[in-house]
């Protein structure tokens, strides 16, 4: 199975502070820029502004909660992006396998 890859998927989670708030919305079941803000070295305008990256690629939903917005992971997406993940890494291994064996082939020549 082929999994294509989706450049503007990984660019978006490409980034430390976004990965960080993925894991804390998954952690606390979803949050607001306001409560990322809090456990996060960044301004709340900087959590928005992520929080709108992630929104845009479909790794978080928005909910408006009165002055708020709630964001929840889309658990959908992240397993698509885990999927790719899986096959990128999955296409390194078999290739560096191929390289091992190249470089134990000329290996072997060398010492025959």
């Amino acid at each position: 199975m082929s999994t294509a890859i989706d450049d503007d998927l990984w660019s978006a989670v490409g980034d430390p502070t976004r990965r960080r708030m993925l894991d804390l919305l998954l952690a606390d079941g979803g949050g607001t820029a306001t409560t990322l803000s809090r456990q996060l070295p960044v301004t709340r305008q900087a959590v928005a502004k992520h929080l709108g990256v992630l929104d845009r690629v479909g790794l978080v939903h928005v909910t408006p909660t009165g002055r708020e917005r709630r964001y929840d992971v889309d658990e959908a997406q992240l397993a698509r992006a885990i999927a790719q993940l899986s096959a990128v890494g999955a296409t390194w291994d078999a290739r560096l396998q191929r390289i091992k064996r190249i470089a134990e082939r000329v290996q072997r020549s060398k010492q025959g």
